[in-house]
């Protein structure tokens, strides 16, 4: 059996320990290894005051009201005690947020705003609270801790679970007292590990969607939330109309499908100006970007040297690391590409790495054409 985490599960000392329990079977698995490797366990379910229809929460893992229920029980299963804390306030602002960021022409990214905000930020306030030297949580991520204790977080050996992209926002100082036991564990594995130790959730399918976006449409939660959208032309990158749209907020950069027009070639969203309800159109070569802009830097575990440094950045949760040399500027970063890469989203974080380490990263302010 390995070990969950690195250093801090070496410590005979008992220690006290509160896990995120989403009612999935990453934390569910995630808090019975640290069980077994002899914390003191307080189980904390986060509730997002969003309601989801029973046939819908079957398609999801996270925060419904059945999800609470396979949370205390596999709580109870563990002999730990078990909170369900309403949060729904903090959820509404990361919704508020996620409707923003559309209205504005940008690309939110919810998970990571929830992360740093809610996951490891909101839940340190109960860990003190209740007297816990870490949090816990089932994200396929590691934390290792260097010798002065500034965490070094790196990917997931499961690269096709890997999380580590969505803390690239996390402050250092909670990446300190977190544990994530399934780092270095497989996805399979880890089913495994739950059928074996008779956990209800061992079969539960994994999330696919956010988790205040029930069916995975956000259209529909604009449409809920009267979102004034901005209608206007899809114009190629000449300026020439290629048709109308219905709002601005209906698209995202390096969007190819649902366009509503037909072309000789395949087309991508290159830019959104919600501010003239205008949605540009281009090519994939016209979709390309040299460069980005990064702001509301983060740094974990790493001092970044002045001027600049080589990097590889990750644009997207599902996309590639692409090797660039990264230029600091103050609270700014410009991120020059070796090679254009397609469809830089603003508002997406841009996570970079020194091979399976996570530097850090910043919230991509706009991206600079290739051409």
């Amino acid at each position: 059996m390995p070990s969950p985490s690195p250093s801090p599960t070496q410590r005979t000392e008992r220690r006290r320990v509160v896990v995120a329990m989403s009612g999935g079977v990453d934390s569910s698995v995630a808090a019975w290894l640290l069980a077994r490797e002899g914390y003191e366990l307080v189980g904390l379910f986060m509730r997002n005051g969003v309601h989801v229809e029973e046939g819908e929460a079957r398609k999801k893992s996270c925060c419904s009201v059945g999800d609470a229920r396979d949370a205390r029980m596999v709580a109870a299963g563990l002999g730990i005690p078990f909170q369900a804390v309403d949060l729904a306030d903090e959820f509404g602002a990361i919704i508020r947020y996620f409707l923003a960021e559309y209205a504005a022409g940008r690309t939110p990214n919810p998970c990571a705003v929830c992360n740093r905000d809610l996951k490891f930020g909101r839940l340190f306030s109960f860990a003190d609270e209740l007297g816990a030297d870490f949090v816990a949580t089932g994200h396929y991520a590691r934390v290792e801790r260097d010798a002065a204790g500034r965490p070094r977080v790196r990917r997931g050996l499961d690269r096709d679970k890997d999380q580590s992209y969505q803390l690239f926002c996390v402050r250092e100082e909670n990446l300190a007292r977190t544990l994530l036991p399934l780092g270095g564990l497989a996805k399979p594995e880890v089913r495994r590990l739950a059928a074996e130790a008779g956990i209800r959730t061992a079969e539960k399918p994994d999330s696919q969607e956010i988790c205040f976006v029930p069916g995975n449409d956000y259209r529909a939660l604009l449409a809920q939330h009267e979102v004034e959208l901005h209608p206007g032309p899809l114009v190629d990158t000449a300026g020439r109309e290629l048709g109308r749209h219905a709002g601005t907020e209906h698209f995202t950069v390096g969007q190819r499908r649902g366009l509503g027009v037909a072309a000789g070639v395949p087309l991508y969203v290159v830019r959104i100006e919600p501010e003239r309800g205008t949605v540009v159109l281009g090519t994939a070569e016209e979709c390309g970007s040299r460069a980005l802009v990064a702001r509301e830097l983060n740094w974990i575990g790493f001092d970044p040297p002045a001027g600049s440094f080589r990097a590889e950045v990750q644009i997207r949760y599902r996309h590639g690391a692409v090797p660039a040399t990264v230029e600091l500027s103050g609270d700014e970063a410009r991120v020059v590409f070796d090679e254009p890469e397609v469809a830089v989203a603003p508002g997406q974080g841009a996570a970079l790495y020194h091979g399976e380490r996570l530097l850090g990263g910043g919230w991509i302010a706009r991206a600079e054409p290739a051409g």
